[in-house]
């Protein structure tokens, strides 16, 4: 019985006897387990970007629109735009009625050229507010203040700015104060806000916020979007969405049975969403690297046959020796195991290094788990005992006196 130290050495010694069909034979492998590792490291990141950036709501808000928050049907858009606008008199109605919600506020948005001095900025998202989206929206206020009830009734213009605004108009200047042209019209920037970044590559502070009332003036025809801070527990969060939705269903007409001709929009509807494409993109690159690791395996098996039958004369010799099957059929897993170990180790060093660097160079963000890595070592290790069974067992079948007979 030939023991593991000596089996495990043996293997070593004929790894390295062949150093170039060794790393031939495990770059199949170190590439299927590469693009596996990067793709679970990238989709795992992105399920956490998604979930801090992107459905940014409260746990406490949803929003309500005439069209879909995010949708993947075209036709269920296309549909949508037939709905009525969301007007000013809805938002009241819902705060009158609306037991459980605890600040209704409305906003729209269009984009535009910003201007000051000789810089100008194209398709910068300009946001209309009323004055309580201060205690609902996310963002927040870095300097100054946010506009009041007085400055919307009437139409002030004045404005806050996102942090790329600040980047490239006020530069190492304080910006308050100051006036921007935005459209035709001059407005007196009296806040700015947190940088929030990018959102897998889309500027997120690209933005200035007016008055909603002033943003009536920019564009006076358009359907707003409802934004309810309910009080704090699940039921009212719950309730509220019952409410809000009974009171547009009675203003819009909607007769019983009819699917609403509004939408609303939660966090978890937008995780939802987002885990559903990424899961399909994630089930896609998962198969494809799983072809590439099989495709590993195979390669590895057959150079392990054509190694069976290049070193018979060795194994005859082994068994003549006193070596049973069991020896020989350890060696050959063991080689192959080995390969396969070397190339799951290397595929996961170069997937973490290719989510590193997509984390380091790019917005596009990745998560780098332990587990992973464990996973893509364990599914090597795996491969190389399935493929290398074969052409150990076909080594260990051979017969001594024939073996010793080759040439």
């Amino acid at each position: 019985m030939l023991l593991n130290a000596d089996n495990l050495s043996q293997s070593v010694s004929s790894l390295h006897a062949h150093k170039l069909r060794t790393v031939l034979t495990v770059i199949g492998l170190t590439m299927g387990v590469a693009t596996l590792i990067t793709v679970m490291t990238i989709v795992q990141g992105a399920n956490v970007y998604v979930e801090k950036k992107i459905a940014n709501l409260g746990t406490d808000v949803f929003q309500i629109a005439r069209t879909p928050f995010a949708a993947t049907d075209f036709n269920v858009v296309m549909k949508a735009l037939k709905n009525k606008h969301i007007e000013m008199e809805d938002m009241r109605a819902v705060q009158a009625n609306c037991s459980a919600c605890k600040e209704v506020g409305a906003t729209g948005s269009t984009t535009g050229k910003v201007r000051y001095g000789d810089n100008e900025l194209a398709d910068v998202n300009i946001h209309g507010h009323t004055p309580n989206m201060v205690d609902i929206d996310t963002r927040t206020v870095l300097t100054g203040r946010y506009f009041t009830d007085a400055e919307n009734d009437r139409s002030a213009q004045v404005c806050l700015i996102g942090d790329s605004l600040i980047q490239t108009f006020f530069p190492g200047v304080d910006p308050l104060g100051k006036v921007i042209r935005i459209a035709s019209e001059e407005y007196v920037v009296i806040g700015t806000f947190e940088k929030i970044g990018s959102v897998l590559g889309q500027d997120q502070d690209n933005f200035v916020m007016v008055p909603l009332n002033q943003f009536f003036r920019i564009r006076p025809r358009f359907s707003l979007t409802l934004n309810i801070l309910t009080k704090s527990g699940q039921p009212n969060f719950e309730k509220a969405q019952e409410e809000t939705t009974v009171v547009l269903r009675a203003r819009r007409h909607v007769r019983p049975g009819q699917d609403n001709n509004f939408f609303i929009g939660t966090k978890e509807s937008y995780i939802s969403l987002w885990q559903s494409i990424s899961g399909a993109f994630f089930a896609v690159f998962m198969m494809v690297s799983s072809i590439s690791a099989v495709v590993g395996g195979i390669v590895i098996m057959n150079v392990m046959l054509v190694s069976v039958t290049e070193r018979t004369k060795e194994i005859g010799v082994r068994r003549a020796l006193g070596a049973t099957k069991g020896d020989i059929a350890k060696q050959f897993l063991t080689e192959s195991v080995m390969q396969c170990l070397i190339g799951g180790f290397v595929g996961v060093s170069a997937g973490f290094a290719i989510a590193l660097a997509l984390r380091t160079f790019t917005a596009f963000p990745a998560a780098v788990q332990t587990w992973v890595a464990i996973l893509g070592l364990i599914l090597s290790s795996v491969i190389g005992l399935f493929f290398g069974i074969y052409p150990a067992m076909r080594a260990s079948n051979l017969d001594p006196v024939v073996a010793l007979r080759a040439d």
